[in-house]
């Protein structure tokens, strides 16, 4: 058969299929969880009529002769040809996670799963610091964000490659983003809302302030996931997620993804990785750099997002009920929680974390406390802790603690915990899905 009438022929049937996800596309957000890209027609024609999504650990696929491995390998058909660069399973989660992040914008987004959330951030990031783009280039990002990011920013990219990076230490303070913002900015950073510190930023004014300098919005979306705030929405380019997270609560996968609106806004990339920059991240600089997710993993995480607004609505009425006891203990000087009308930034909180389908606000699952007594007497807290984990995730169905300094934010030194704002005496608290009165007995017990 000839390449073109194989090209022909395999995207006609893919039509078929496309055709039952834009159908898909028009449900309510738990419905896309539930179902996905995984269809009646997919299932039945290519997958023996299995109901649920089968997980496909075989490491490549078998081609009918020459022309569909040709085409297949030239990207011209769907195909998976071998899993560092597609697979069935995985490609399942992608177009579901696409889906998901640009509900109800009437727009469409595309996604890349990585190996892991800290993949999925360097995969974002790096097609915007090549140097075939001349002229002097710097990195705007909130200082508040997760360790590994920081020591990828501050490290990776500005020791060992020369790129500056301008630290916005107040993400509430758009002056401040403004002036650091310039015609040599790559891309600009944040997170909604940030680990440990819980800041947040207004994602459209930012936004604004990136295109005007032709810069791209790249925003981590982890705490919140697309059930509580959808940044695409706001005007944000690229949104990445650890989804080792809250998306996959059961604890038992660990990955990245990233996903893009279509036609992004950036003056160091070509116009077709504008026009799909995930796709483009998957296909090329990914495939080259390796870090892909597996199979099971994605299957995991899969499974996990059936259930993920209800899973994040009984979290974060958890964590409010916590944050709220926590506010009101004579031995915590200070709560982190954007739903607790005394945090800084509890405005910008409320216009953008909104359980989906609903115009009611909720909060997420991630609070931080400080403990009066300081940093000594935060670790006795800590480990008068009995059913709450003392570990360094998040997002779990299982409430988990830590102290950031001697953890998740210790490579970050002093001098960089400083600038975070993340003081020795800090408590980092992800509440699960316990009842609330036994997690607030427990705070109670650990206090005391």
């Amino acid at each position: 058969m000839a390449l073109d009438a194989v090209v022909e022929e395999v995207k006609a049937k893919q039509r078929v299929w496309e055709k039952e996800i834009e159908a898909m596309r028009a449900k309510k957000f738990s419905t896309i969880c539930v179902h996905g890209a995984y269809t009646k027609h997919e299932a039945i024609a290519n997958n023996q009529g299995a109901v649920i999504e089968p997980v496909y650990t075989s490491t490549s696929q078998a081609f009918k002769d020459c022309d569909y491995l040709e085409a297949a390998l030239a990207y011209k058909i769907p195909a998976w040809a071998y899993s560092r660069i597609a697979n069935p399973t995985i490609g399942y989660l992608e177009l579901e996670l696409s889906m998901l992040e640009a509900y109800g914008t009437g727009a469409r987004a595309s996604a890349c799963c990585t190996s892991s959330g800290m993949a999925a951030i360097k995969a974002a990031a790096e097609p915007f610091l090549s140097n075939e783009v001349p002229g002097k280039k710097n990195i705007v990002s909130m200082a508040q964000v997760y360790g590994g990011t920081f020591q990828l920013f501050s490290e990776r990219f500005a020791k060992e490659r020369g790129i500056e990076v301008r630290w916005v230490e107040n993400p509430g303070d758009l002056g401040e983003w403004a002036s650091k913002i310039d015609s040599d900015t790559r891309f600009v950073y944040g997170e909604i809302p940030s680990n440990p510190g819980i800041c947040l930023f207004d994602i459209a004014e930012v936004a604004k302030l990136a295109h005007a300098k032709g810069a791209p919005l790249i925003t981590d979306s982890t705490l919140a996931t697309p059930a509580l705030c959808r940044p695409l929405e706001h005007g944000s380019d690229i949104v990445v997620h650890s989804i080792t997270k809250s998306m996959t609560w059961s604890g038992r996968a660990i990955g990245g993804a990233l996903v893009s609106k279509e036609n992004i806004m950036s003056g160091s990339i070509s116009d077709d990785a504008k026009r799909d920059f995930a796709g483009y991240v998957k296909l090329w600089p990914l495939r080259d750099g390796g870090a892909c997710i597996s199979p099971d993993n994605a299957a995991r995480t899969t499974d996990c997002l059936r259930v993920l607004r209800s899973t994040m609505d009984l979290l974060s009425q958890n964590a409010m009920r916590v944050a709220e006891y926590l506010e009101g203990h004579a031995g915590v000087e200070r709560v982190n929680y954007p739903g607790l009308s005394s945090h800084q930034q509890h405005q910008i909180a409320k216009k953008y974390m909104k359980l989906v389908d609903s115009n009611e606000n909720r909060y997420g699952h991630l609070l931080s406390f400080e403990v009066k007594g300081g940093h000594e007497q935060a670790r006795k807290v800590l480990d008068r802790l009995e059913f709450v984990f003392c570990a360094t995730d998040l997002g779990r169905i299982k409430s988990v603690a830590v102290i950031p300094t001697i953890s998740t934010h210790q490579q970050q030194g002093e001098e960089g915990r400083k600038k975070a704002k993340i003081p020795g005496n800090l408590i980092r608290l992800c509440v699960g899905a316990e009842d609330a009165d036994d997690l607030i007995a427990e705070m109670k017990r650990a206090l005391t």
